[in-house]
């Protein structure tokens, strides 16, 4: 989401915020709807300058899950073999869009392993928020010496929101920790040379922009839809209309494993 933003929300009504924000387009990675809407803190070690600089060094790189490619767009130097990967057809179509100019190849996969790719393609495999990790594709894919490097989703991610909307969820808050991922890294052969977490604060300006960021986040509240949510939005628009803003916090987990 946007880092910092003057708010846009205010004054109007709820059944035009949601109305708003139902229509919005959410193809692509990008969080400039929002603009005005929703702040939130960065990550201190800047994930896609870091990202830039490993990407200037590569040879072959792999980018999972690239969305609509923007983040890998940020870097200004490709490596000669350039690949990002993406499921989602409207995504797809953004990264080619983007990316192809530059020389990058851009795979349509599907949601589940395997990677399309042979064993040791790639010198750098990279990805900022992957909806989920398949550690034993990445060592696969991965040469010998080669780097995992991507920022996670961390534990407890918008958990005010996942519980304002399902309840409390104790078991699912602990899903994405660190500690289990560093495991699972480990247990493929991959040895983790830096990990760092860190936890960020959000706020929510009006009903819309929640309205927006679970329809794109589409696992923040699984099956969102304004439709079976009408009461609890309406009853959150009138809260924020109280406080001025509804705060939530994000977790985000910087990875770089290598492949001995």
């Amino acid at each position: 989401m946007p880092p910092a933003a003057t708010i846009v929300g205010m004054g109007r009504s709820f059944d035009e915020l949601v109305a708003e924000a139902e229509a919005a387009p959410v193809d692509g990675w990008g969080f400039a709807w929002l603009e005005g809407r929703a702040t939130e803190q960065r990550p201190s070690w800047g994930y896609a300058r870091a990202m830039a600089r490993r990407l200037a060094e590569a040879t072959a790189a792999l980018d999972i899950q690239t969305g609509g490619g923007e983040v890998l767009a940020e870097a200004p130097t490709f490596p000669p073999t350039m690949v990002a990967i993406e499921s989602w057809p409207p995504n797809v179509a953004r990264a080619a869009e983007r990316l192809h100019p530059r020389g990058a190849v851009v795979v349509a996969t599907s949601d589940e392993p395997p990677l399309p790719f042979t064993d040791a393609a790639f010198d750098l495999v990279t990805s900022r928020h992957p909806a989920t990790v398949w550690w034993a594709e990445i060592a696969r894919v991965l040469r010998p010496g080669g780097t995992y490097f991507a920022q996670h989703v961390g534990p407890g991610t918008m958990w005010e929101l996942v519980e304002y909307f399902l309840g409390p969820q104790p078991e699912a808050k602990l899903a994405r920790h660190p500690d289990r991922e560093s495991a699972e890294a480990r247990a493929v052969g991959l040895e983790v040379v830096d990990r760092r977490c860190e936890r960020l604060r959000a706020e929510f300006h009006d009903v819309g922009a929640v309205v927006y960021f679970l329809r794109k986040v589409v696992w923040t509240v699984p099956g969102f839809t304004v439709a079976a949510h009408r009461e609890r939005l309406r009853e959150l628009h009138d809260r924020i209309e109280r406080e001025g803003t509804f705060v939530a916090h994000s977790t985000r987990t910087l990875f770089e494993a290598r492949k001995p």
